[in-house]
């Protein structure tokens, strides 16, 4: 009886979060194992769940950012170059051929040229740019489910469909980054640990290893085209330029041409893996600005799931 009326007071979708939260946290651990951040993100979205009803609504919002979050951790288990050849020197020789530079009587990529030549600011300002490649989305995210509730909507799915497009790149054509050339170069090492590369740099700047530890965990080193980190920005300024954010576009630009100056300064990327990654986020906006937007099926969705975190909907 007194367990009844327990269940009975708990907010609706208690069971389905809790089913979720212990189907999530299984099934990692069997396929990578569990980390601490597992932890700290299911007890965050439970407690913020569990605190009121606007903490439900902001998971219910973000549960967009969370499934990518979990499809991208599961990518680790299932690695692309098991399902297609990996491209190393085709696309390294493309690159230098479409993009290269001559130096003292040779043909360089621009990672190369880079590679050997850079200093303590460019160093700075790239790690600076690339460590945000993902809080910046995230805070913009933030402020749009504060102001404009049916923008924020938008902006997430678009953010999860690019991510889709550019998954599906990365299994039906996996790729080795610029600086796996320059430390394996044209064999196929499975074993290879991902790298920070030229981010390291950043890392002896700030004499602790920020860098070193997040590529340490990176779930697949081949997913070099597209460059999802230079489709990110793209998807930002076009929402800025949606919600009209004034002066702010003007660094959410810099935050755009910052991040693709330093993946190909840090050589994590070549030039043509960031002009794919940009193509990837525009192709995305016009397909669902344009298409998905506008299907009835998909107006339903968006109508429900805008009623499921507006202001009057959740107990």
């Amino acid at each position: 009886m007194i367990m009844k009326k327990i269940i009975d007071r708990l907010p609706t979708g208690s069971l389905i979060l809790t089913i979720v939260s212990i189907g999530y946290l299984t099934t990692i651990s069997f396929l990578t194992g569990l980390r601490v951040e597992h932890w700290i993100i299911i007890i965050a979205i439970n407690l913020l769940f569990y605190s009121g009803k606007g903490g439900r609504r902001f998971i219910l919002g973000f549960a967009i950012f969370a499934v990518f979050g979990m499809l991208y951790d599961v990518m680790r288990s299932f690695p692309n170059y098991l399902y297609h050849a990996v491209d190393i020197e085709p696309l390294y020789s493309l690159e230098k051929q479409l993009f290269g530079i001559e130096m003292q009587g040779t043909r360089l990529t621009l990672n190369e040229f880079f590679a050997t030549n850079h200093n303590v600011l460019a160093d700075f300002f790239s790690g600076f740019f690339y460590i945000n490649w993902m809080p910046v989305p995230l805070a913009f995210a933030v402020y749009l489910y504060f102001k404009h509730r049916t923008l924020f909507l938008h902006f997430s799915l678009t953010f999860l469909f690019v991510n889709l497009i550019g998954f599906s790149i990365y299994y039906i054509h996996p790729a080795a980054p610029p600086w796996y050339v320059s430390q394996y170069g044209y064999a196929l090492n499975f074993n290879t640990q991902g790298s920070a590369a030229g981010l390291t740099r950043f890392d002896q700047l700030l004499s602790f290893n920020v860098f070193g530890s997040i590529y340490s965990k990176n779930s697949n080193v081949f997913a070099a085209i597209p460059s999802l980190h230079c489709a990110y920005p793209v998807i930002v300024v076009c929402y800025g330029l949606k919600a009209k954010c004034g002066k702010f576009n003007y660094l959410f630009g810099l935050f755009m041409l910052g991040i693709w100056f330093a993946a190909i300064y840090s050589g994590h990327h070549y030039l043509i893996d960031v002009i794919i990654g940009i193509l990837c986020a525009v192709s995305g906006i016009i397909i669902y600005d344009m298409i998905l937007i506008k299907q009835r099926f998909y107006i339903n969705f968006i109508n429900r799931y805008m009623n499921l975190i507006s202001n009057s909907s959740i107990v």
